[in-house]
């Protein structure tokens, strides 16, 4: 009789590796878990030990309470836990970790090694598997708490392993992890190494101080305590002032109970506080702790329990934004100064009964007076009239000052060529009749051409013109700096260094120079010439958060947004006042870019209204 079942069981290891896929994504997933874990076990210090991002070696180690020899072989189990008895407990959790899975999940992806002990035992227990099987189990001696070491992580399941990402990007992943949990668990000690490397040594302090070891002094004034107590919880933290506001990458976190949770909902409440304060497009950091009764929030609705839902979210919701509103307000008010008045001399009033009253002053002039007329100090009459004067800078073309302003390797001109020196000089039309073109509010380019008036957004028009050749001076590895007489020093948290290292050797190509300044910090001793007056250390911190947006590219796409970010920084703003030259200049030299349609940030650059749609409009 033949077998017409369809259905099979699958083998425990086979499921475990399914199962795995939930809760070990990457190498961040296991730390997550083996922390938590660590948390929950009542440790007050925990060390985290990772080589290769994670491929090679994950290992924690606590002070907890530890495991007896049964518990340390039953850990291992699928749902195994010892934070629910029964369904209901699930929304009475404190704990950080219950699923009873990451144990499981991680011991059937690797090779995974416990050492455990608790206070009351003499002997601890060492365990060892391989693909989630047992492997062995013995007595040894070791200190209190656990000890465990995930090795080769997918191992056996080379496709999960080949998908991983680059070392740098996994390993920021890592400490982005790191990061929130360290800021949710401040009373507590943690050290971070990466291949023999102290990344972080953090010693037990308050949330104000968590942050500043984690984000370094840049944030050190910038922030504005929050703290509310209302039926529904309490809500406490810190948010930025509006001058800590930036367009990319500003650090914002929610926690609710010490856990990290992601939270759309809320992260609008906030940025509604900061509305006419800051620009639409900028972000201010935020540390925001919900202290809530644990009934009144589900955190089972997500396999890596960052998305939580809150009973009453739309109350909250006000409350947030109110606080806020409220915390930012009393930092822009005046504060009064009380001088210290013990031991001030004594200074009489001024009596003013007797003095008589000010008296207007009065303006005199001469209505005879004429400025063109010759005065005592001259006996030589002015001769030339404006007519003369213009027709005699006509005459003579573009005078020194002119040629000297368009003149340099990042000027506006088509035609160029090569000096002794290895600069660039640009040459300067002087046929001002050829001139086709006007500004108009000071912020757009109206061009009349054979097609149509072309309407030219003037920063997106430069910053094209400027990122092509950026892209040509590195291609050619041509340098143009410019030595800072005063140094600028970028201080980064261990995980925008991480960043920074990426992207380094292309800043370095276009004209940057950079000194280290300390363990996670660099001087700028050099910028590339044309950035002109923009903040060099801005430009360093926007290009970071254009690669942060896609950390697997290649090298390629990395100088693609370091000439980017540059060029719209160093392109010329809406508000400045083009002249004639200038423009032509501009509108010649895009003539000669690859692209004249689109900004470096894909935006268009003009708009072309035709001689069919003016006809069109004046019927």
């Amino acid at each position: 009789m033949s077998d017409n079942r369809c259905i099979q069981v699958l083998p425990e290891v086979v499921a475990n590796q399914i199962a795995a896929g939930e809760v070990v994504q990457r190498p961040a997933s296991v730390v997550k878990e083996l922390v938590e874990n660590a948390i929950d076990a009542g440790s007050t210090q925990i060390d985290i030990h990772i080589k290769d991002a994670g491929r090679t070696l994950i290992q924690v180690i606590d002070n907890g309470i530890g495991m007896s020899a049964d518990d340390a072989v039953t850990a291992f189990l699928p749902h195994a836990t010892s934070k629910i008895r029964k369904a209901e407990d699930l929304f009475a959790l404190s704990t950080m970790g219950f699923r009873g899975e990451a144990l499981a999940s991680i011991a059937a992806v690797a090779h995974v090694e416990l050492r455990t002990k608790r206070q009351q035992d003499e002997l601890g227990s060492c365990v060892c598997l391989s693909g989630g099987t047992l492997e062995s189990q013995e007595l040894i001696g070791c200190s209190k708490g656990t000890n465990i070491a995930v090795r080769d992580l997918f191992y056996n399941i080379p496709a999960r392993r080949k998908f991983l990402k680059s070392n740098e990007s996994e390993f920021r992943n890592i400490l982005q992890v790191v990061e929130q949990i360290t800021l949710a668990h401040p009373t507590l000690q943690f050290s971070l190494h990466h291949n023999g490397q102290v990344i972080y040594q953090l010693m037990p302090e308050n949330t104000h101080q968590r942050i500043l070891s984690l984000f370094g002094k840049k944030l050190d004034g910038k922030l504005l305590s929050v703290q509310v107590e209302t039926i529904l919880g309490t809500i406490t933290g810190y948010v930025g002032t509006p001058e800590s506001a930036i367009k990319r990458g500003a650090t914002q976190f929610f926690f609710v109970n010490h856990r990290y949770i992601q939270h759309p909902y809320f992260n609008k409440a906030i940025q509604m506080a900061y509305e006419k304060l800051i620009p639409s497009d900028a972000r201010a950091p935020y540390f925001i702790y919900f202290d809530v009764e644990p009934g009144k929030i589900d955190v089972n609705i997500h396999p890596t329990k960052t998305e939580v839902r809150f009973e009453d979210e739309k109350a909250i919701f006000p409350i947030l934004s109110a606080v806020v509103r409220e915390t930012l307000g009393k930092s822009n008010s005046i504060p009064t100064i009380d001088f210290d008045q013990d031991d001030a001399p004594f200074i009489p009033a001024i009596q003013t009964a007797n003095t008589s009253q000010p008296q207007t002053p009065r303006v005199t002039f001469d209505p005879s007076y004429n400025p063109f007329k010759s005065s005592g100090y001259t006996s030589k009459k002015p001769s030339d009239h404006w007519e003369d004067l213009y027709q005699q800078k006509e005459s003579n073309g573009v005078n020194k000052a002119e040629e000297d302003a368009f003149s340099g390797p990042f000027s506006l001109s088509v035609n160029n060529t090569s000096t002794s020196s290895g600069t660039e000089k640009w040459e300067i039309p002087t046929e001002t009749e050829n001139y086709k073109a006007v500004q108009w509010k000071r912020k757009y380019i109206v061009a009349f051409t054979q097609q149509g008036i072309k309407v030219y957004h003037q920063h997106r028009l430069h910053a094209r013109i400027l990122f092509e050749q950026y892209l040509k001076r590195m291609e050619k590895a041509e340098r143009y700096s410019m030595p800072l007489l005063f140094p600028e020093v970028l201080e980064f948290s261990a995980q925008e260094n991480s960043l920074f290292t990426q992207v380094q050797d292309e800043l370095v190509a276009i004209g940057f120079a950079f000194e280290p300044f300390g363990k996670t910090a660099y001087q700028i001793t050099a910028i590339p010439e044309g950035l002109g007056d923009s903040n060099p250390a801005e430009a360093v911190l926007d290009t970071m958060a254009l690669l942060q947006t896609d950390v697997t590219a290649g090298k390629q796409q990395q100088k693609q947004w370091v000439a980017q970010s540059i060029a719209e920084k160093s392109a010329i703003k809406a508000g400045k006042e083009l002249t004639a030259m200038e423009m032509q200049l501009m509108l010649e030299q895009l003539a000669t870019c690859q692209d004249a349609t689109y900004s470096p940030s894909g935006k268009a650059l003009a708009y072309c209204l035709n001689e069919t749609e003016i006809e069109n409009k004046l019927k």
